[in-house]
């Protein structure tokens, strides 16, 4: 569970918590000693998931896009899905654009001032 935990860049915790909440493909098989086996498909789709998470999309979203996962012939919904939350993403990164250009402005004006602020010490004798 720790290999496959990492390397898809997720704590252990994380894997577990997607497991119980049905976020995983199929059953993940244990081994003798009763430890999780993960494959690479397992650790393709987590990947994935991890992915969608980074890009702000909601449990109940990962959790219905999971079970449509299961079924073929659910592509087309899956990429409806996908492209509606490619636009909420696109949306957010406008939004952020604008932030940051906010931010750029205010960090401008604080350099201004005190660029001012050691000029008038400098001319103080």
């Amino acid at each position: 569970m720790g290999e496959a935990a990492a390397a898809c860049g997720l704590s252990i915790d994380t894997l577990r918590y997607y497991e119980r909440e049905g976020l995983t493909l199929s059953r993940t098989p244990r081994n003798a000693s009763g430890q999780r086996r993960y494959g690479m498909s397992d650790i393709r789709w987590l990947a994935a998931l991890v992915m969608l998470r980074g890009t702000g999309i909601q449990i109940g979203q990962i959790k219905r896009y999971t079970e449509l996962a299961r079924h073929p012939g659910t592509e087309g919904e899956r990429m409806r899905m996908l492209e509606q939350h490619r636009e909420r993403v696109i949306a957010r990164m406008e939004q952020t654009r604008v932030h940051l250009t906010a931010i750029d402005r205010k960090i401008a004006a604080y350099r201004e001032k005190r660029e001012a602020h050691r000029q008038r010490a400098r001319a103080q004798p």
